[in-house]
């Protein structure tokens, strides 16, 4: 199976790629703040739902299949990347129309950073098209599944509930800080449409990363 030495080195780096910025923890992070906790749990389990896809697909030799079809991993990196720029720029769209009801004296609330109406799905989605869940699943995980070892799904047990458990916990903590600063928000214009103007730049950011990813 795994040595004390292999699954700390796992869970160490597991822990380090969880608490990295990514298009998961941002769009978690903004439902809770627009939407409240249910939302934002809701966003979670898409979340949670998007990673074991992954992980199953890295653990059942995808990785392989990519690297052995180049013009697939473009399909997949490019597509991607369009659609997690294409959401970056709908946050910056919101987060200007919001900054502009602000400069205009309205009243009105400002225009969300992003759709929020459906989490799960989006998330869902999101989560499928995360660069840094991809690269970890497809480069690192893999690393410790031992096809050799008599039990492979135990193995495959195990780090994949690290890697959920370290999940929850971060996400939860971003939606319980993000529904403490939902108040703020609605209070302060300004501040929700930079936060949202932000979070679509580095949606932007996480797309074209995605589009330049190699395996």
């Amino acid at each position: 199976m795994f040595g004390i030495t292999d699954l700390t080195t796992y869970i160490l780096g597991t822990i380090f790629i969880v608490l990295l910025p990514g298009p998961n923890s941002m769009y978690v992070l903004s439902v809770a703040a627009q939407r409240g906790v249910r939302a934002g749990f809701a966003g979670a389990c898409g979340v949670f739902v998007g990673d074991f896809v992954l992980m199953t697909l890295a653990a059942t030799g995808a990785a392989g299949l990519l690297q052995a079809n180049p013009a697939l991993f473009a399909i997949v990196k490019y597509a991607g990347g369009a659609y997690l720029a294409w959401l970056g720029i709908a946050m910056l769209r919101g987060a200007w129309a919001g900054w502009q009801q602000r400069r205009q004296g309205q009243a009105a609330v400002a225009a969300p950073v992003l759709d929020s109406n459906r989490p799960f799905s989006r998330a869902l989605l999101i989560s499928l098209m995360n660069p840094k869940a991809i690269l970890f699943f497809v480069s690192f995980f893999v690393q410790f599944v031992d096809p050799a070892y008599p039990y492979p799904a135990l193995t495959f047990a195990i780090l994949g509930a690290i890697v959920q458990l370290c999940s929850a916990l971060y996400l939860t903590t971003l939606i319980l800080a993000g529904n403490h600063l939902a108040e703020a928000f609605r209070r302060r214009r300004r501040l929700s449409a930079a936060m949202g103007g932000a979070v679509g730049a580095m949606f932007i950011g996480f797309g074209a990363k995605l589009a330049a990813a190699s395996l």
